[in-house]
C-alpha cells in the first residue's frame, strides 16, 4: 500500500469528524424541559389568569398530557441553574396558554426560560371581551405584568436574565408584542379595511355602528382607552417574534415608535388576516425590521402547534392545513427561525 492510499481513511475520517462537529455542539446544547402552571396578577380585570413557564432543566424531557395538548417536557422537572433570557408568548384571539407549546419547549431545550399566559375574555372558553378594550388594550397590559411577576417571584428571577427579554406572539398576540415593542394602533383604520372587505365577519359589528350613526363615538371612546391601564410599551422587550400579527389597525405614525428589532412571519393564502392588509401593510412601515418570513400556501393557523389526534378530531378548523402543506415541517423552521432570532438579538450563545 502506498503512502497515499494509507492517508485516504484518514482523511475520510478527518473530513466525517469535521462535518459532525456542528452536530455534536448541538446536541450539547439541548437540554431536557421542565414546566411548571403558573397564576398571574391579571391588572386589567383584575383576579389572575393561568399560565406556564417552560425552562432548561437537567432531567430529561418526557411526554406529558395536559388536555389535548402533547407536551414534551417534565412537569415540576428541577431547573439548570442560572439567569437565562426570557421569552413570553402571547396566544391569539380564542387561544390558549398551551397554543404554541412546541415553540415554548424548542425555546426553553436551547436554554430560554418561556412564559405563557391565557389572555381573560379572549381566550378558547372565554371570548365575551373581544372587540373591548379590556381586551384590546388589556392584551399587552397582561403581557407585561407576566414579565413583572415572574421577575418579582423569589423563585423564577433567580432564573430570568431582566436584561435579555423578548416576546412572540401570534394573531392577536402578534398585535399584542407589537404594542408591547412600540407600536400605537389607531382604531378607526377599520373603517377604511371594512370599506374594502365588507363580508369580513369582524366588520359586522362596525356596520351596525355605523348604520345606527355611533361608530365614530365607538371608535374614539376604544382610542381612548388605549392607555387606559398604563403605558402598552415595555422598555424591558428587547425583541418581538410576530406570527401573522392583526396589523391592519398600525400606520406610519404609530409604528414610527417600534425601535427594537422585529420579525414577521405568515402565511401566504392567510384568509382570516389577508397578508396584504396586515403583516405585508406593516413590513415596510417598521424601520428596526429584521427579516420577514412567508410559508408558502399555509393558511392561518399554521402557527399552531401540530395537532394531536384529539385535538384534530375537536377543533378540525384550527388543525387542517391546505393541500402541500407540512406543519410539522413549517413549525421546524419557524422554532429555529426565533431560536436564531432570539439568540442575536438577546446576545445569546448557544448554552
Amino acid at each position: 500500500m502506498n503512502i497515499r492510499s494509507r492517508r485516504a481513511p484518514v482523511s475520510r475520517l478527518l473530513i466525517l469528524v469535521l462535518l459532525l462537529a456542528p452536530v455534536a455542539a448541538i446536541a450539547r446544547a439541548v437540554t431536557g424541559v421542565g414546566f411548571q402552571a403558573i397564576a398571574i396578577h391579571d391588572p386589567v380585570n383584575g383576579g389572575t389568569t393561568p399560565g406556564y413557564v417552560f425552562y432548561p432543566s437537567a432531567q430529561p424531557s418526557r411526554v406529558t398530557w395536559r388536555g389535548s395538548y402533547e407536551l414534551h417536557a417534565t412537569p415540576d422537572a428541577t431547573p439548570l441553574a442560572g439567569a437565562r433570557p426570557l421569552v413570553v408568548i402571547s396566544h391569539g384571539h380564542g387561544g390558549s396558554a398551551l397554543g404554541h407549546h412546541d415553540l415554548a419547549a424548542y425555546l426553553a431545550s436551547h436554554g430560554f426560560v418561556v412564559a405563557t399566559l391565557e389572555h381573560p375574555k379572549d381566550n378558547f372558553h372565554d371570548t365575551s371581551g373581544v372587540g373591548t378594550a379590556a381586551v384590546l388594550a388589556g392584551r399587552p397590559i397582561q403581557v407585561k405584568a407576566a414579565i413583572s411577576e415572574l421577575l418579582n417571584d423569589p423563585h423564577w428571577k433567580a432564573l430570568i436574565d431582566p436584561n435579555r427579554i423578548g416576546v412572540t406572539g401570534f394573531s392577536a398576540g402578534g398585535y399584542a408584542a407589537l404594542m408591547v415593542v412600540g407600536a400605537v394602533p389607531r382604531f378607526d383604520l377599520y373603517v377604511g379595511y371594512c370599506a374594502r372587505h365588507p363580508h369580513d365577519p369582524d366588520c359586522g359589528t362596525l356596520q351596525k355602528l355605523q348604520s345606527q350613526g355611533t361608530a365614530t363615538a365607538a371608535l374614539a371612546a376604544l382610542q381612548a382607552s388605549v392607555d387606559r391601564w398604563g403605558k402598552p410599551a415595555d422598555p424591558r422587550v428587547k425583541a418581538a417574534f410576530v406570527m401573522a400579527p392583526l396589523s391592519l389597525v398600525f400606520d406610519k405614525a404609530g409604528l414610527a415608535h417600534v425601535d427594537r428589532p422585529v420579525f414577521l412571519y405568515y402565511g401566504q393564502d392567510d384568509q382570516v388576516l389577508l397578508p396584504q392588509e396586515n403583516v405585508l401593510h406593516i413590513a415596510p412601515l417598521i424601520r428596526t425590521l429584521a427579516g420577514t418570513t412567508m410559508i408558502p400556501r399555509a393558511g392561518h393557523y399554521v402557527f399552531l402547534a401540530p395537532c394531536s389526534p384529539q385535538l384534530a378530531k375537536g377543533a378540525p378548523d384550527i388543525c387542517k392545513d391546505p393541500p402541500g402543506v407540512d406543519r410539522v415541517a413549517a413549525h421546524q423552521r419557524i422554532n429555529a427561525s426565533a431560536l436564531a432570532f432570539f439568540r442575536k438579538t438577546l446576545g445569546v450563545a448557544t448554552h
